[in-house]
């Protein structure tokens, strides 16, 4: 994928992810449970809260993706080196790594 797509498609998904951030604050803002909904109300509250820390989490992603761009490393995996395959890219133009690389590093995160 070209430079000048992937930034497209990044910055695209920048806007969408902090969109929707605010759609899902604004919707939910925090709140003080009562003890007749606390039962209800804390489960929402922790799928909001997943919800958000997940979009977080890919909006990061997102920016280290603008940041590689930036400094010309875009596409290439952080674990080997080696570029990160075109398929993968436009699936997940956000990626930072082969797949057998980041298979790795998840295993070592958990």
């Amino acid at each position: 994928m070209d430079t000048a797509t992937a930034r497209s498609r990044l910055v695209d998904a920048l806007a969408e992810l902090d969109r929707s951030i605010e759609i899902l604050k604004g919707e939910h803002p925090e709140r003080e449970l009562s003890a007749s909904d606390a039962g209800s109300g804390l489960s929402d509250n922790d799928r909001v809260a997943a919800a958000l820390s997940a979009m977080e989490r890919h909006r990061g992603a997102v920016r280290a993706a603008l940041g590689r761009l930036d400094e010309g490393t875009y596409g290439r995996c952080l674990g080997c080196g080696k570029a990160v395959p075109e398929g993968r890219l436009e699936v997940r133009p956000e990626a930072a790594r082969c797949v057998t690389c980041q298979a790795k590093h998840d295993r070592a995160m958990r």
